[in-house]
């Protein structure tokens, strides 16, 4: 399959102004987002997607040699097998996989645009967007899916310091902290897998964890390893332990025992992501508990403000461990369900181009 990404040469409708007016407008490109934009196509309606970054901007930020949790079936999107000779596929892979299928579908997938405002109601959204370059555009949708997922946006430590360029929210490769001393701040995979990556790179990793142990949520696979690794002392780990500050060459633990300074070159921050949940107050999106889940139909995952469906881990608000790509992915049929029956109703109807 060719991996060019391309417009679907559909009928074209346009607005007074003799701009496009599209049925259906996505913003996420990630793997639900293009498993909605198929499941909309492909029941009839013209989709666009809108990505700020690059098609599956949050994969490709992943760490370079990341290995899937999952098996490649259930990755799968748009009834295109994944091929892949491993039981759990790389993000590599992943990558390649998600760009032909969306060039197989020709999903128009506009790169590099960032969504800054949305005005309109129902069957009439205008869709403020601006380029990397700072240009500034419009486009025009019947229905807006929103599959913004969350790991743009990393949970702050809010402590002295954090501001410091030594400090990461994301972890990519171990060799550049070969030799050095590193922190590893979190319980879960992301902070286990890249406390035993940088170790086998030959840094000197410090993990902390505010939480007893290593929590209950590590991939069965590298639990007993990250916790073998901290037994025979070859990983130093503080639990019960918050960092309280961070310094240029150092950092301050607050442990059981008391203050402790350790030396410190980098800092990975691993304590998880969250949703924008700014961004889907500004569509009028409700949220709701402690969760922050937003509200919408559990059939159609149309939202509260009627034309705008939520789709992916969004949908969890804050519990971003319950909505993976593997039950993400459905999501668009359950949105092309909705739209459908809303083109039946007459809410999805397209007007005469002027």
């Amino acid at each position: 399959m060719s991996e060019s990404i391309l417009d679907t040469g559909s009928d074209v409708v346009t607005n007074g102004q003799g701009k496009d007016v599209f049925e259906v407008l996505v913003i996420g490109a990630g793997p639900t987002g293009l498993a909605c934009a198929i499941d909309a196509q492909n029941a009839g309606f013209r989709v666009v997607l809108v990505e700020k970054g690059c098609l599956c901007n949050s994969l490709y930020h992943y760490p370079s040699h990341m290995t899937f949790f999952t098996t490649p079936e259930l990755l799968e999107i748009g009834n295109i097998p994944f091929p892949s000779p491993n039981p759990k596929p790389n993000r590599n892979e992943a990558l390649q996989y998600y760009r032909q299928v969306a060039a197989y579908y020709r999903l128009d997938v506009r790169q590099y645009q960032t969504v800054e405002q949305v005005t309109g109601s129902d069957g009439n959204f205008v869709v403020n967007i601006r380029d990397r370059f700072g240009r500034p555009d419009t486009l025009s949708a019947r229905k807006l899916i929103v599959a913004t997922g969350y790991y743009d946006l990393p949970n702050y430590l809010g402590i002295p310091g954090e501001d410091l360029p030594k400090v990461m929210h994301y972890y990519d490769d171990p060799h550049p902290y070969s030799g050095l001393d590193i922190l590893v701040i979190g319980g879960k995979n992301s902070a286990a897998i890249a406390a035993l990556e940088l170790w086998r790179h030959g840094a000197r990793v410090t993990l902390v964890h505010r939480g007893p142990d290593m929590h209950r949520h590590v991939k069965y696979w590298i639990k007993p390893d990250i916790e073998n690794r901290i037994k025979n002392g070859e990983i130093t780990a503080f639990f019960n332990t918050q960092v309280a500050e961070i310094g240029p060459d150092t950092v301050l633990l607050e442990t059981p025992e008391g203050q402790r300074i350790l030396k410190n070159d980098f800092v990975f921050a691993l304590i998880g992501y969250h949703p924008d949940y700014e961004f889907l107050a500004s569509l009028g999106v409700r949220s709701e508990g402690v969760d922050r889940m937003p509200v919408c139909d559990p059939e159609t995952l149309e939202s509260n403000v009627p034309g705008i469906y939520l789709a992916g881990v969004i949908v969890a608000g804050a519990r971003t461990n319950e909505i993976f790509i593997e039950n993400g992915r459905f999501h668009g049929q359950q949105i092309a369900r909705g739209l459908v029956n809303s083109q039946i109703s007459g809410t999805l109807s397209v007007p005469n181009s002027k």
